[in-house]
């Protein structure tokens, strides 16, 4: 009876978590540490030797996995509203968390765009319910809205404000000096920017339309291109006092030009660019290749490998941009650009791991550490007390086949069908929640939240 009461006891002594995430090789601050996670209430409660001293509703075997925080991927476009037939948000943020993705920030180009506080809500709202992971959505920053960014911001759930310098159209355009400097008084977030200059794509665009061969896309598309519309946003930002985010870098004039213009820019890379060169890819794949900025020659893929070794790389996205095989198999330039993305940006980054092109640690400040720091996310971006139970835990041992079949977007392909990587997502947790469990999709509904924000309002409850 006696040894029954203390059992009890000790029973009664042990801390009770919502999840405990046990045995697995932990990607910490400090580095690699062998120590479990305690998770209550959404958040990290405890680390370290926590097994026979705590209790849960839920516990995760990572014997022989590493826990990394929560992928974040700062770049994706879902196309909901209005082009729902390529992508939706329940099928986007599902392939996120397959893949080991924990949160998205969304882009505006949608129908209709993304400029108003009222267009804004109409996302948030659509994600209540149907999305998987943490979201975010960017506002466009166009000529229609340049006075009103400075409030538009600061919205709960927006992610910044999104310029596209080239490759929109409508009121998302905005290629004129005048239109970007209202953009950038207008405001004191981080800036994102698609940089291409419209004018020099316009004066190209006859190239690729005599030849109709989809390996002239990065000869359209040049590098004079990305480098001059580059230059003029840096210099601009500068003069307005204003941080600037460059997405989807891909060539070594801009990584180089970049690396001397630290001072308020940030510099993101893509998977693909790090992936697949020219012009096999276009040999391979044909259109299916074709995204904007474009795929190009070894060289330039050498100096964004180099930009990730010097530092000079802030952020990995995925630029996820789905479109359906019959709108790609239309003839060049016909054809849509953008490819899918947000599901293999982890294994195709895990792969560059173990062929040692970067190393875990690393791996975790571009996708984790690196978007919580770059975009003042409040709560994420690492393993630590107090942040949220966000963890991408992976199989570094594990080797899978990318195929079709496997991705969850409503396009249904991927232009990594068949490619073998080493390195795999095994689990997904968000906020404390178990979401894919040994690889499949494991929660019965979506509980994704917008992410917040250190420098935006925070959302009025009910």
């Amino acid at each position: 009876m006696a040894r029954n009461t203390l059992d009890a006891a000790r029973r009664l002594a042990l801390r009770h978590a919502d999840l405990l995430v046990q045995g697995g090789t932990v990607i910490t601050p400090n580095g690699p540490e062998h120590i479990d996670i305690a998770c209550v209430g959404g958040r990290i409660v405890a680390l370290g030797p926590l097994r026979g001293a705590w209790r849960a509703d839920d516990t995760l075997d990572a014997t022989g996995l590493h826990v990394l925080p929560g992928v974040i991927d700062s770049q994706v476009h879902f196309r909901e509203p209005g082009l729902t037939h390529k992508e939706t948000l329940e099928a986007g943020t599902r392939g996120a968390v397959l893949g080991g993705v924990t949160a998205i920030f969304e882009m505006p180009n949608t129908h209709p765009l993304t400029l108003s506080a009222e267009d804004l809500q109409a996302k948030l709202a659509i994600a209540r319910d149907r999305a998987w992971c943490d979201h975010a959505f960017y506002i466009g920053g166009s000529a229609a809205n340049a006075e009103r960014l400075a409030d538009l911001e600061n919205l709960p759930g927006c992610a910044g404000v999104k310029v596209f310098m080239g490759s929109s159209f409508g009121d998302l355009l905005a290629d004129d000096v005048t239109v970007l400097r209202r953009i950038l008084r207008h405001g004191g977030r981080r800036l994102a920017v698609h940089a291409e200059d419209e004018a020099r794509l316009r004066e190209r665009r006859p190239i690729v339309e005599r030849s109709r061969d989809v390996r002239q896309h990065p000869h359209w598309r040049d590098e004079i291109s990305a480098l001059r519309a580059t230059e003029r946003i840096v210099a601009l930002a500068a003069q307005a006092g204003r941080r600037l985010h460059v997405l989807h870098v891909s060539t070594a004039e801009e990584m180089r030009f970049l690396a001397a213009h630290r001072q308020r820019v940030t510099v993101e890379v893509t998977p693909q660019h790090l992936t697949l060169r020219a012009p096999d890819c276009y040999e391979r794949l044909g259109t299916l290749a074709q995204m904007n900025p474009p795929i190009r020659e070894p060289r330039h893929q050498e100096a964004l490998w180099r930009g990730i070794r010097d530092g000079t790389v802030d952020v990995i996205g995925s630029d996820h941009a789905p479109h359906t095989r019959e709108e790609k198999a239309r003839p060049y330039p016909q054809s849509p650009s953008g490819m899918t993305g947000v599901q293999t940006l982890l294994p195709l980054m895990l792969d560059h791991v173990h062929y040692g092109r970067l190393s875990l640690q690393r791996l975790v400040d571009l996708t984790s550490a690196g978007p919580a720091r770059v975009f003042g996310i409040e709560g994420k971006g690492r393993i630590a007390l107090g942040f949220d139970a966000d963890l991408s835990i992976v199989d570094l041992a594990a080797r899978r086949d990318i195929h079709d079949a496997w991705i969850a977007s409503v396009s249904g392909w991927t232009p990594y069908d068949g490619m073998a990587v080493m390195g795999w997502p095994i689990h997904t947790v968000v906020r404390g929640r178990a979401v894919v469990r040994d690889e499949a999709l494991a929660s019965a509904r979506a509980t994704g939240e917008p992410i917040r924000f250190l420098e935006t309002r925070p959302a009025v409850p009910g």
